[in-house]
């Protein structure tokens, strides 16, 4: 396959994956950290995969907080992107960049992965601060500069963390939350990510104030997919729910062999062996 192709096909998923988000469902993610987890996905019949930025880090020996290598990073997400059909859209955190030139490297690498769209926050430093508006809104432009240059209309999804920073404050934090997401709308995001939005009345304002594509975190508290849906959120995902609910199915394993000396836990949810070798046969 010619360069030229691949990136026609790749621009091809990258449409496909912008269109997931104007449907009457909303697009969902049970966000993977492996190929085998991407496989899993794809196999159960999701029409795209994302990736979570956490779980790709912890598999690798890194904590979460951008203190994996954007390079590391990637190489993962292009094994994932090389083992499914589906579109890839990856976690990249803040972008592993501090300027917008950075960050249009890191949306070269992003393409040459085979990756489609994006996750891009704006806090750092665990979620202690928010980035500032201006820079995040060059680093934006950088994302759809790369885009247009490299013909791959790249999927963002603009996460904002004003809602749930840990000096955010609850008189003010929707104010300021949907300050950035307009801000982020303007400058060519494609959808809006708001970790922390759980009340149904909450989403419902904030789609008012800002109308257009909402990616809401599932997990304990939040609302079930048709609610959510009802209401007019077109993206809903898991972050690293599944990697942590599997590392905790591995904690509760290990227990069992330690105290009980069973391992029933094995028998009542791993996939057979052979399964999973087919998965990773199969093209």
């Amino acid at each position: 396959m010619t360069p030229t192709t691949s990136l026609r096909r790749q621009s091809e998923k990258a449409k496909r994956l912008r269109e997931l988000h104007h449907q009457p469902r909303a697009v969902i993610f049970a966000n993977v950290w492996d190929v085998t987890s991407a496989r899993v996905v794809e196999e159960a019949g999701f029409p795209a995969v994302a990736t979570t930025s956490a779980g790709i880090a912890n598999v690798l020996g890194y904590p979460d907080g951008q203190q994996i290598h954007c390079e590391e990073m990637l190489d993962v997400v292009a094994r994932i992107a090389r083992s499914v059909k589906v579109p890839i859209t990856a976690d990249m955190e803040g972008g592993y960049s501090t300027s917008p030139l950075q960050m249009y490297s890191t949306c070269e690498k992003l393409i040459e992965s085979g990756a489609v769209g994006l996750n891009l926050e704006d806090s750092e430093d665990e979620e202690s601060k928010l980035v500032d508006l201006s820079l995040y809104l060059e680093k934006v432009k950088a994302v759809r500069q790369a885009s247009d240059d490299y013909r791959v209309p790249l999927v963002l999804n603009a996460r904002t963390d004003a809602y749930w920073w840990k000096g955010a404050d609850p008189k003010t934090r929707m104010q300021e939350t949907v300050r950035r997401a307009n801000a982020f709308r303007e400058a060519g995001a494609d959808c809006i990510f708001v970790p922390g939005l759980k009340d149904l009345d909450d989403i419902r304002l904030f789609l008012r104030e800002s109308p257009g594509p909402l990616n809401i975190l599932a997990g304990p508290g939040v609302p079930s997919i048709p609610e959510l849906e009802a209401i007019g959120v077109r993206r809903v995902s898991i972050g690293s729910g599944g990697y942590r609910a599997a590392i905790g199915l591995m904690r509760k394993l290990v227990t069992q062999l330690r105290e009980q000396g069973t391992s029933n836990l094995i028998g009542d949810n791993a996939i057979p062996f052979d399964e999973i070798n087919g998965l990773l046969r199969r093209k």
